[in-house]
C-alpha cells in the first residue's frame, strides 16, 4: 500500500505516493527521474547514492523516503541549478578526476559537504570525509587534488 508524502528536493516540492519500505534513492531515481543518484550496493558501503539532507552528505539507500518529509534534500542535479558547473565540478573535470563517472555524483555531493563545513585545508580530514565513497577507477589521487583545488578557489572567493 502506498502513502502520500511531500518531499523538498533541489528546492522544489514534490507530492508523491510511496511504499513505506521504499528508499529515498529509489524514489529519487524512479519517481523524480534524478538519476545522478546511483543505486549500487544498497547497504551504505559505496557512497554512490550520496545526497545532502539538510546540508549533510548521507547515503540515500539507507533512508526511507517516508522519513524525509520536512527535510531539505539536494542531489547532484541540485548543486548547480542554473546549469553552470560549481567550482568543485570544474576542478573534477580539469584534474581528470572523472573516469567511468559512476562514483562521481556521490563523490561530488560528499565533497560539497566537506567544503561547506571545513574551515581550512586539512588533507587528512578530506581523506576521512570521502572514505565512504568507493571509486574503483582513479586511485583517489586526482579526486583529492580536485577537491583541494576547489577548496583553494573557494577560499580565494571568500577573501
Amino acid at each position: 500500500m502506498k502513502q502520500p508524502i511531500v518531499l523538498n528536493v533541489n528546492g522544489e516540492t514534490h507530492e508523491l505516493l510511496v511504499r513505506s519500505t521504499e528508499t529515498l534513492a529509489s524514489v529519487l531515481r524512479g519517481q523524480l527521474l534524478l538519476t545522478g543518484t546511483k543505486e549500487a550496493c544498497g547497504v551504505g558501503e559505496c557512497g554512490a547514492c550520496s545526497v545532502l539532507i539538510d546540508g549533510r552528505a548521507v547515503n540515500s539507500c539507507l533512508l526511507l523516503a517516508v522519513d524525509m518529509e520536512g527535510h531539505e534534500i539536494v542531489t547532484i542535479e541540485g548543486l548547480a541549478p542554473e546549469g553552470e558547473l560549481t567550482p568543485l565540478q570544474e576542478a573534477f573535470v580539469e584534474h581528470g578526476a572523472v573516469h567511468c563517472g559512476f562514483c562521481t555524483p556521490g563523490m561530488i555531493v560528499t565533497a560539497t559537504d566537506y567544503l561547506r563545513n571545513s574551515p581550512r585545508h586539512d588533507r587528512g580530514a578530506l581523506k576521512r570525509a570521502i572514505e565512504g565513497n568507493v571509486c574503483r577507477c582513479t586511485g583517489y589521487v586526482k579526486i583529492v587534488e580536485a577537491i583541494e583545488d576547489a577548496q583553494a578557489r573557494l577560499e580565494v572567493d571568500r577573501v
